[in-house]
């Protein structure tokens, strides 16, 4: 059985390379994924025409709405979902239950039935605000994988980081597969 993995996305730097360093190699390993960005994801990664790839890709479609009352599902029941990229923003409503968007209300409605790995791309300034730490604690204590950490992704100072980083992808990966069945 093919596992279903939930890409979650959101508007930040990296995101531009979510198709071809996490969904590809996704479903190069054979799994199924299903995208969902968050408003600005959406509205990026449609400016350079991503959102259609990302949809000819996977063979579904790419959310960022609420579907209407009565419309069926359009992705599958998911094995898995991976934040990635995560804003701070995301991070933090995660942590505190906000669902005011259809990101959040996929991920925040998934709490305990669904494994999460969530990479918080992040800078130094983010990390010094004082509820980080408390958001990134009630994540752990939900069963949320994190991606994080200075031998992940060494935090900089904002526009100090080298402008062409990559993304941990590798690491994102393999923490995905480590929660699905071989």
């Amino acid at each position: 059985m093919t596992s279903t993995v939930g890409v979650v996305a959101s508007g930040a730097g990296g995101v531009e390379l979510l198709r071809p360093r996490l969904v590809d190699p996704l479903l190069s390993a054979g799994r199924q994924v299903a995208v969902t960005l968050t408003p600005t994801a959406a509205h990026w990664l449609d400016a350079v025409g991503e959102v259609d790839k990302l949809a000819a890709a996977t063979g579904l479609p790419v959310r960022s709405e609420p579907r209407l009352p009565g419309e069926p599902r359009p992705h599958p029941r998911v094995d898995v979902y991976v934040v990635a990229p995560a804003t701070a923003n995301t991070v933090a409503k995660l942590a505190l239950g906000i669902a005011d968007n259809q990101a959040l209300t996929l991920l925040c409605e998934s709490f305990g039935t669904t494994p999460m790995v969530v990479f918080p791309r992040i800078n130094a300034a983010h990390a010094r605000n004082p509820g980080w730490h408390r958001h990134l604690d009630a994540l752990s204590s939900a069963g949320v994988h994190l991606v994080y950490g200075d031998d992940v992704w060494p935090l900089y100072e904002p526009r100090e980081a080298a402008p062409d980083r990559d993304l941990p992808w590798p690491e994102v990966l393999k923490a995905v597969d480590s929660l699905l069945p071989a």
